[in-house]
Parts: C-alpha cells; sequence; structure tokens
C-alpha cells in the first residue's frame, strides 16, 4: 500500500542512567535526504542508524532528531585529570608562599580549563547505543504509522478523482462520433457549396478522398484507448506495487499528454470543455501524487 512521505513520529524512553527522546519529521521530495540532530559523542553511530532509516524509506526529506539526558557520568566518558590539577595547585602554591601570599584555587576556572578534561574518545557506552537504538526503532514505526494511515487517506481520494477521470473520458468518446458526422456534413456542403459558385463538376471520388482525410484527421480512438489503458494501470498501481510515487508520476504524465492530444485533434467546443475538466481534476491527482513514496 502506498504511504505519504510526510509524518512524524516520536519514542520517548526513560531509564535510570539515561533519558531520551526521538523525533522524526519529513515532507516530499524526489530523492532521500536524512538530516541528523545529535549531541557530538554520538556521531560514530550515525551511519549504522542511517541504514536502519533507509530501510524503511526511499524518498523524501527526513529530519531525525534526539534529545538525551544522561545522570549517570561515567556514561559519557568524560573523566578531569585531577593529577594534573593537584600538580598545578602545588605549583601555584609554591609561587605564592614565596611572594608571601596565600593562594586560594579558583575552581570556576578550572572548570572552564579544557585541557583538565578527557574525553575517552571512544564508541558510546553498549548500553546507552542499544537502548538509543531501539529508541529509533520505535520512533520509525511511530512515523510509518502516521505515513501509512495519510497514505490511504491519499489513494482512496486518488481512487475517486481517477473515477471522475474516466466518467470524463467516456463523455469524450460518446462525443466524438458526432463530431465526425457534423463534420463530414459541413465539408460535404461546404465543398458542394464552392464547386456549384465556380460551375464545376462534382466528383464523388475527390469527395471521398476528403471525407476520408478529415476523418483520420480528427480520429482520436487511439489516444482514448491508450487514455484508458493510463487510467486502468494508474488503479492498479495505486493498489499494489512498489515505487508507486514514481509510477504515478510518470503515468500521470502521459495521461496528460494523450487527453491534451484529443483535445487539439477533436476541434469541438463541448469536447474541450470535457478536457478542461480532465486537466484540471488531473493537476489535482498530480499534487497529491507529488507527496506519495
Amino acid at each position: 500500500m502506498p504511504v505519504s512521505m510526510t509524518g512524524f513520529g516520536r519514542f520517548e524512553t526513560t531509564e535510570d542512567a539515561w533519558t531520551h527522546v526521538w523525533e522524526i519529521k519529513s515532507v516530499n521530495g524526489r530523492f532521500l535526504d536524512v538530516k541528523w540532530r545529535l549531541p557530538g559523542f554520538l556521531r560514530g553511530l550515525e551511519n549504522g542508524w542511517e541504514k536502519v532509516v533507509r530501510a524503511h524509506a526511499s524518498r523524501g526529506r527526513v529530519d531525525v532528531s534526539l534529545n538525551l539526558e544522561v545522570m549517570d557520568a561515567g556514561v559519557l566518558g568524560v573523566t578531569f585529570n585531577e593529577t594534573m590539577a593537584r600538580a598545578m595547585f602545588r605549583q601555584m602554591e609554591k609561587l605564592a608562599q614565596s611572594e608571601g601570599r596565600v593562594f586560594e584555587p579558583d575552581y570556576n576556572r578550572v572548570l572552564s580549563m579544557s585541557s583538565l578534561w578527557r574525553d575517552s574518545g571512544s564508541e558510546p557506552d553498549p548500553g546507552l547505543a542499544e537502548s538509543l537504538t531501539r529508541g529509533l526503532e520505535g520512533a520509525l514505526l511511530d512515523w510509518m504509522h502516521s505515513r501509512t494511515v495519510e497514505g490511504g487517506a491519499m489513494v482512496a481520494d486518488l481512487l475517486a478523482r481517477f473515477e471522475t477521470l474516466g466518467g470524463l473520458t467516456r463523455a469524450v468518446a460518446v462525443r466524438v462520433p458526432g463530431i465526425l458526422e457534423e463534420k463530414k456534413a459541413s465539408l460535404r456542403q461546404r465543398i458542394t457549396d464552392m464547386l456549384a459558385s465556380a460551375g464545376a463538376e462534382f466528383s464523388e471520388d475527390r469527395m471521398l478522398q476528403e471525407v476520408a482525410y478529415l476523418t483520420d484527421k480528427l480520429d482520436v480512438s487511439e489516444e482514448l484507448t491508450r487514455l484508458d489503458a493510463h487510467l486502468q494501470r494508474i488503479g492498479e498501481t495505486l493498489r499494489t506495487g512498489s515505487d508507486v510515487g514514481k509510477k504515478l508520476d510518470f503515468l500521470i504524465q502521459e495521461t496528460f499528454r494523450e487527453i491534451n492530444t484529443c483535445g487539439n485533434k477533436a476541434q469541438d467546443v463541448e469536447v474541450s470543455r470535457l478536457v478542461v475538466d480532465f486537466k484540471a481534476e488531473l493537476e489535482r491527482c498530480r499534487e497529491q501524487v507529488q507527496n506519495i513514496e
């Protein structure tokens, strides 16, 4: 079943050592473009998580964000170089004593000294990484559910619209034979009048040739056949299949081409009105299809 490229998913996890919330938002796009908002020390996990996301989507702009709060400092892999800090304090105490002063450490300044802090640079805590991956998968399931629900509503709407297009196609097919007869009668009358005014001899063979040429010029039977085939294929694609959005986009282009040719060839006011209605409805379908994966 087709799914919408627009969706939202959220999943929250609360454990003793950490709390994290994943949020996934997506909009339509020709290609899959995943954007991440992660804490810096988790960047090493991004490639693996990207594969998880790509298993659920093939098109669209996807924004994935993580809000992480860690209650256990050991999980972050950050340590303070206490040995270096004590050595610095001892040296400052000696300097202060040599000048007859008392040294009082400014711990706020110490906190801001990046040289005293160490990031282990290793992989994040395994338990945290596993928990985050489960949270991401939960957010993806919620995201897919919202896309599936919206996709189902879009399919129902499109099927109704393509049924309307089928009705307009049948109306054009009903009108075309009448156009041919009217054009034939008009052509015969014009030629007869011209020959009579010129005093020329009437030729039935010549008349048949002109009528045959007109019939071929106005004949849209092939276009109507292809139009029916495209509409039928669109209905089948909406109900089943993969890469639905790309296929529908192509089929709509072909459908537009055929109905446009019908309007140009028929040269009839009634058919022109039907073609305009068809194009307007088809454009609404195109807008919907742009959001189907």
